[in-house]
């Protein structure tokens, strides 16, 4: 039998001690990163709430900055003739968009409401609730609570959409205040005409406010109240991965201007195309340009307020028809052209579609 040698026995308890060593030094350091890692949470989450109650002192001070102080509460009436202040009953604590119109306008207003009505429809069920339209009259003499009434009803406006009269000279103060005010005109020159077709849309609680054009993208503008100016509080929806999405075509000269300028109150349809089921302003401009006269439609599109002036049987026709003027939209010749051209091409192309469609109909009809 072997007896082991004492330089044997002290080799191996060496290697236990070492052994034993090294796992407590493994033991303390990952002690210390468990430390290390809590420590870290505990000063990511301190971080965090100092960000947040610094947005917090952030938000609070932008809204003082643009809270009761700086706007004036005056009072207004409302088209259905409840008396309203402008601060205290329709901005505190809201998210809304404000624009000032008057109802004899027959130049951009009536586009500009359009325009307006396609952000509402988007927006849905929110009007109302969380977000809220407000049009201010600029002609309060003319445009009695009756007078908004019947224009918002022309344009089928619905709940959440306000529309607003009153003291002259403190809406004059009111669209300074918001910047809505063209300054670069004396008073002795201005005219109605003369007013800032652009809305301001904001959240007062946040302090949040920014001019828009009413001819965006109606889907920018209700993204921008919808989730914007609410600090993105509603759930995402899915959305499809990008290299799923379409590829888009080249579009026309005039199908850009047609979409910028008139889709707001007109399609292009004759009801082969799939049209939202909201009520349309204007008519239907399917096979417009082979029903009216060229020289007719061209002016019409150029200047229709000299020819309501001068009684034209067709405009007065379409006035008493649509209830609503169609606007002067300083089209140029070029633009009109251009126009005219994108509504004959889209009028052939549907009724290629349709051609398509009814020959498929008939085919399935024989075959069954």
């Amino acid at each position: 039998m072997n007896i082991p040698t004492p330089l044997f026995i002290k080799l191996i308890i060496l290697s236990v001690f070492l052994f034993i060593i090294g796992s407590f030094a493994q033991g303390q350091g990952q002690g210390q990163e468990q430390d290390k890692d809590t420590s870290k949470n505990t000063s990511n989450e301190k971080t965090e709430k100092i960000e947040k109650k610094q947005t917090q002192k952030q938000q609070k001070k932008a809204s003082d900055i643009w809270g009761k102080d700086y706007f004036p509460n005056i009072e207004l009436t409302t088209h259905n003739g409840e008396k309203v202040k402008f601060f205290d009953d329709l901005i505190k604590g809201k998210v809304v968009a404000i624009n000032f119109i008057f109802t004899s306008c027959q130049d951009i207003c009536p586009a500009e409401t359009a325009r307006l009505k396609k952000v509402a429809d988007i927006l849905g069920d929110r009007m109302g609730k969380d977000i809220f339209f407000y049009s201010i009259s600029i002609d309060p003499d003319r445009d009695t609570p009756e007078v908004l009434k019947n224009y918002a009803k022309k344009f089928n406006i619905g709940a959440g959409w306000t529309f607003l009269t009153g003291d002259k000279e403190e809406i004059r103060l009111l669209r300074k205040k918001l910047g809505l005010y063209i300054t670069d005109i004396s008073e002795a020159e201005r005219t109605l005409s003369d007013h800032n077709v652009n809305l301001i849309i904001g959240n007062q609680a946040l302090g949040r406010w920014v001019k828009r054009s009413p001819f965006e993208n109606p889907y920018v503008i209700a993204n921008q109240m919808g989730n914007w100016l609410q600090n993105w509080k509603q759930v995402r929806k899915k959305r499809n991965r990008y290299e799923n999405a379409p590829a888009l075509r080249q579009i026309s000269e005039g199908e850009m201007k047609f979409r910028n300028m008139c889709t707001a109150c007109h399609v292009i349809s004759g009801g082969i195309a799939k049209i939202p089921s909201t009520k349309q302003v204007g008519p239907d401009l399917f096979g417009v340009v082979e029903r009216r006269d060229p020289a007719w439609l061209t002016r019409w599109l150029i200047e229709p307020d000299k020819m309501l002036a001068e009684k034209d049987p067709i405009a007065i026709a379409l006035k008493e028809k649509y209830q609503v003027v169609m606007p002067n939209l300083s089209l140029s010749p070029k633009n009109t052209e251009n126009i005219i051209q994108y509504i004959a091409n889209e009028t052939q192309r549907l009724k290629t579609v349709a051609e398509k469609r009814n020959k498929t109909t008939s085919k399935n009809i024989l075959t069954k």
